[in-house]
């Protein structure tokens, strides 16, 4: 089966995400009320809800990485990653990990960058030369 994956999170300042998520990363903003907001997410519906209150956790890393164990992302076409990464350089985002080449010369070799959302959501850009990799196994 396939089909567009849905991914809901909350918020407590919706007008700042929807100058995040709608102005900054250019996502179509789709079906919205005072305290929600769909979006288009590179074809995927990614839905924000404003809450009072959030509570933060403490970010968990993979034991042998930098990489946060909670995050979420996008596989782009690599010339898309270029373009993005170009883009995000240019307006002088800071990099949560600076985009890089990440498992060189294994299988799953690929192009990796992060940022972070104002609330503090760490999102992953990824590509791969070859689009078949993103679930090979040798």
């Amino acid at each position: 089966m396939t089909g567009p994956f849905h991914l809901a999170f909350a918020t407590t300042d919706l007008k700042r995400i929807r100058a995040f998520y709608g102005k900054f990363l250019g996502c179509k903003e789709g079906r919205s009320a005072e305290t929600w907001v769909d979006y288009d997410f590179f074809g995927h519906q990614l839905t924000i809800q404003e809450v009072p209150k959030l509570i933060k956790t403490a970010r968990i890393y993979n034991p042998k990485s930098s990489i946060p164990s909670t995050h979420w992302g996008i596989v782009l076409p690599l010339a898309d990653w270029r373009k993005l990464r170009d883009k995000l350089k240019k307006v002088g985002v800071k990099f949560y990990i600076e985009p890089g080449v990440v498992m060189k010369g294994q299988v799953g070799e690929q192009r990796s960058m992060f940022i972070e959302d104002p609330d503090g959501h760490a999102i992953e850009f990824k590509a791969f030369e070859d689009a078949g990799d993103l679930f090979r196994r040798s």
